[in-house]
C-alpha cells in the first residue's frame, strides 16, 4: 500500500488516503512491512493535513480581525 512520497494534492485527498491506510491497518492483513511503510506515510499525510488546518486557521484570524493579508504556505514539504 506504500506510495511515492509525492506530495499529496490537497487537504480531502489526504485525509481520504489516510482513512485508507487506517482502514487496510485495522483488518490485520497486513504484513509487518507494509505496516511499517503505510505507518510511515500516514505520518507524512497526518503532517500534511495539520499544516494545511493551521495555514487555514490563521487565515481565518486574519480574516476575522477585519486584516486581509497574504499568507505565506511555501513551508510545504
Amino acid at each position: 500500500m506504500a506510495k511515492s512520497a509525492k506530495a499529496p494534492a490537497s487537504f480531502e485527498s489526504s485525509l481520504a488516503q489516510l482513512e485508507d491506510i487506517i482502514q487496510a491497518m485495522e483488518s490485520g492483513d497486513m504484513p509487518l512491512d507494509a505496516a511499517l511503510a503505510s505507518y510511515k506515510q500516514g505520518i507524512e499525510l497526518m503532517k500534511f493535513c495539520q499544516a494545511k488546518l493551521a495555514d487555514a486557521e490563521q487565515q481565518l484570524r486574519v480574516l476575522e480581525n477585519g486584516e486581509l493579508k497574504p499568507l505565506d504556505i511555501s513551508h510545504e514539504q
